[in-house]
């Protein structure tokens, strides 16, 4: 293997599912801020995420309401043209 070009801070991280709550940890390269203590009692970085598969509607054979947080308008309002 070349030396070099491998990520040092690979490290474990928690990933969150944040329309279930549903966590796992695993091993990642992720920047994050935020950390959490997981059930072993460790404290690890947190990775917020939309949708896992606990919550996706392939894995879970049922189609359910995922809040996006005004996505599409946060969009619209952020490349809208500016009125002159």
């Amino acid at each position: 293997m070349k030396e070099g070009i491998h990520p040092k801070n690979y490290r474990k991280v928690v990933f969150k599912d944040m329309s279930n709550d549903y966590m796992f940890v695993c091993q990642s390269t992720v920047d994050t801020k935020e950390t959490i203590q997981y059930e072993d009692g460790n404290e690890y970085p947190l990775f917020k995420l939309d949708i896992s598969y606990k919550s996706h509607p392939f894995f879970t054979g049922q189609s359910m309401f995922i809040d996006t947080a005004g996505r599409i308008d946060k969009f619209k309002k952020r490349y809208q043209k500016k009125a002159d």
